[in-house]
C-alpha cells in the first residue's frame, strides 16, 4: 500500500479548505506523505461539461449551511469571500512556485486561508503577497518565479494529470491509483493508509 497522498487542491474551493486544515494531521497519523498537487478545477468542469455548484441557488443555500457545520468541527474559520467564485490562476501559480521552492504546504495553507478563513480577494497579487508573507515566505520570490514557464507548464500538467484520472472535483486524493473526493473522505482515507480497509 503506498504511503503517499496526492492532493489535488483548487484555491477556489471550500472543501478543499476544510481539508486542507486536516491533511498534514491525518498524514502525521498514518505515516504518509503528501503531494500537493494545485490544479484548475474550471478546467475540469469545462471537460466534464459540468456547471459550479454553488450556481444552483438551492445547492449554494445548503453548501454554506454545510460549511459552518464543517468549521465548527475542525474549530476552523471560514468567511464568505469579497468575491466569489475567484480566478485562481495566480493563486495556483503561485502554490506551484511555493512547491518548487520547498514550500508546498505552507504556501497552500496561507492561500487557502487568505480566501476561505479571511474572505480575501487571492486573485489580487497584493493579498498573495500579503497571505504569503504572514505565513514567513519570501512572497517576491514566489511571485516572480510563479510567472516562469516551468510553473506554468505543471500547472497544465497537474491539470491534465487530474482529468486523465478521473478527476470532476476538489479536493480529490490518491492513494496509488485509488481516488477519494471530498473533505468528507478523509476518515476513509485514513482507514485505508492505516490498512482497515481496502481502496
Amino acid at each position: 500500500m503506498s504511503k503517499t497522498i496526492e492532493f489535488f487542491w483548487e484555491p477556489g474551493s471550500p472543501y478543499t479548505y476544510l481539508a486542507a486544515t486536516q491533511l498534514e494531521a491525518l498524514a502525521k497519523d498514518t505515516g504518509a506523505t503528501v503531494v500537493w498537487k494545485p490544479f484548475l478545477l474550471g478546467k475540469v468542469f469545462e471537460a466534464r461539461k459540468m456547471s459550479l455548484p454553488a450556481a444552483v441557488p438551492q445547492k449554494a443555500a445548503y453548501m454554506f449551511k454545510d460549511l459552518a457545520r464543517w468549521a465548527q468541527i475542525y474549530q476552523t474559520p471560514v468567511t464568505m469571500p469579497k468575491v466569489f467564485p475567484v480566478h485562481s490562476l495566480a493563486a495556483s501559480r503561485a502554490a506551484i512556485a511555493a512547491d518548487q521552492l520547498g514550500h508546498a504546504s505552507k504556501a497552500a495553507l496561507a492561500i487557502l486561508k487568505a480566501y476561505w478563513g479571511e474572505g480575501q480577494d487571492i486573485s489580487q497579487p497584493e493579498v498573495l503577497a500579503a497571505a504569503l508573507s504572514k505565513a514567513g515566505l519570501d512572497a517576491a520570490a514566489i511571485l516572480a518565479k510563479s510567472q516562469e514557464q516551468s510553473v506554468k507548464d505543471q500547472l497544465k500538467a497537474n491539470t491534465e494529470d487530474a482529468l486523465n484520472r478521473g478527476v470532476f472535483g476538489a479536493p480529490s486524493f490518491f492513494v496509488g491509483d485509488a481516488m477519494f473526493w471530498g473533505n468528507d473522505r478523509l476518515d476513509i482515507l485514513k482507514l485505508v493508509l492505516q490498512g482497515k480497509i481496502k481502496a
